[in-house]
């Protein structure tokens, strides 16, 4: 029987940023590269942060460490297998009882105890992630050397800090930054939930008194994590998209729509905080590379940090738009109250298209946009 190797000597960082649906394009890029790497290999990031959808499939891939092509197997098959229903409520009866219930806990008196409001309940994904993630072997791939430290990051509705929740051994502290921090945790399924809690449309989650929420909101500096937790090569899937022809808003003569806008947001959480935190990296290296090496010892927390961002090639909104008909008919009726449908300029129907259709798609999607840059991802990794 062939030993199982892992690459817990070095630093290598793997971010998984947040996105919904899209987060099915991250699955795709991992099964390139275990495609590169020799069977029985341990995962090639002993380092894995992930945000919103990216907490999910970091924490999968986390609990299957000390076999990286198994770990991303098990996550396609997840992700090529999905419904709507098993991330949300997804019939008229449950959706209409859900948003009635809402409505009526705003006119509770303040000392009532208030469940939190949202456009859909997930439910559903909670209970997918209890049968899914086995937290359990987390702890046994970081004892056996397999992983070196993973982390979810949420935003804490309460204060407006970034919390990165983390597992590792005992050398990694806890960090405290100005509207960030690292807490050392045991992970469980409602760090993933709180993470993935898409403003809005899903339910904050308590944690020890305190609020939660998706992970990208107050995330100013995407990449802290990875530092904080001993990283010096970086490598990022984002779900930043091609930017549409401009000529698709113009001489439009209405007004965007509310669903519109709050694509909008999303986009804005999701990707563009990323760029800014890599930009001023790219700036901080640069500087260091100006420093005499006798100087840098002096400062032992300055070290230059490679990156590499992976972004999609094909817009994903155009996408979506080819498998809207597979939402179920009462969520099809409830974005059309907001104005999304088909040909809607709104990017949310690419967050919440959780069916394995637009999840191939996607899946193959960023498969393929990996194999494109195999030589430079596999010279980035050491593979």
């Amino acid at each position: 029987m062939t030993n199982k190797r892992s690459y817990i000597d070095s630093n290598n960082a793997l971010i998984l940023t947040g996105g919904g649906a899209r987060a099915a394009y991250q699955v795709g890029v991992l099964s390139a590269i275990a495609k590169f790497m020799p069977r029985n290999h341990g995962v090639p990031f002993p380092i894995i942060c992930g945000t919103s959808a990216g907490a999910i499939n970091s924490a999968a891939l986390a609990c299957y460490a000390s076999c990286f092509q198994l770990g991303v197997k098990k996550l396609e098959w997840v992700w090529k297998n999905l419904e709507p229903s098993r991330i949300y409520h997804s019939d008229a009866m449950r959706v209409a009882s859900h948003l009635i219930a809402g409505i009526l806990g705003s006119f509770q008196a303040d000392y009532a105890n208030k469940s939190a409001r949202s456009l859909l309940n997930n439910t559903p994904l909670c209970e997918l992630l209890e049968s899914v993630v086995d937290f359990n072997r987390i702890d046994i791939n970081i004892k056996r050397k397999y992983l070196a430290a993973v982390s979810v990051t949420a935003s804490s509705y309460s204060n407006g800090d970034s919390i990165s929740f983390f597992q590792s051994d005992d050398t990694i502290a806890p960090w405290f930054r100005a509207k960030r921090r690292g807490e050392p945790t045991q992970l469980n399924s409602q760090h993933l939930m709180a993470s993935a809690a898409i403003p809005l449309v899903f339910p904050s989650v308590n944690i020890k008194r305190n609020h939660f929420g998706d992970g990208s909101v107050h995330q100013l500096s995407p990449l802290s994590p990875a530092i904080h937790l001993g990283a010096d090569r970086i490598f990022i899937v984002g779900v930043e998209q091609p930017k549409e022809p401009i000529h698709a808003y113009v001489n439009n003569p209405h007004p965007p729509a509310t669903a519109a806008i709050a694509g909008h947001l999303l986009d804005s959480i999701f990707s563009d905080t990323l760029q800014s935190d890599i930009e001023r990296m790219d700036r901080i290296n640069n500087t260091l590379a100006l420093i005499p090496n006798e100087k840098k010892k002096q400062h032992l927390g300055l070290k230059h940090i490679d990156s590499y961002l992976l972004n999609p090639s094909h817009n994903f909104n155009r996408i979506a738009e080819q498998y809207y008909h597979k939402l179920p008919m009462p969520i099809r009726l409830l974005l059309r109250s907001m104005g999304i449908s088909n040909d809607a300029e709104s990017s949310l129907l690419s967050y919440l298209l959780f069916d394995k259709h637009y999840c191939k798609e996607l899946i193959n999607l960023g498969f393929n946009d990996a194999l494109e840059q195999e030589n430079k991802i596999r010279q980035f990794l050491n593979i």
